[in-house]
């Protein structure tokens, strides 16, 4: 399974490769095709997991307070359900100044 944070740096790089003048549809050797619509799956794919996340804290967070999970699972449940929390407000922040920009071009 694809880690959020392998999802999030494979569309930095798709962002940096089209900024920096790359062709579109070329791809180094050894990977997949890319597909019609593989963007929007990846971040469909990116915002399950950063549920599936939050949803496994605060299991994890119940039974710490019932006493029938260890503290530091509990502690790093937290941690890294914030740290998904920080890098989707993130990743939405830097799409809505893309946005932002586009809105502003010359036609």
């Amino acid at each position: 399974m694809v880690s959020p944070a392998q999802n999030y740096i494979s569309a930095v790089k798709a962002y940096g490769d089209a900024a920096s003048g790359k062709p579109l549809g070329v791809k180094p050797q050894g990977q997949d095709d890319i597909k019609q619509g593989e963007f929007a799956d990846l971040v469909k794919s990116a915002i399950d997991e950063a549920v599936k996340i939050g949803e496994r804290s605060e299991q994890l967070t119940i039974q710490g307070i019932n006493e029938r999970a260890d503290v530091s699972q509990v502690v790093t449940a937290v941690a890294e359900a914030e740290l998904t929390l920080q890098t989707v407000v993130t990743v939405r922040d830097k799409v809505l100044d893309a946005y932002k920009e586009i809105i502003r071009m010359p036609m």
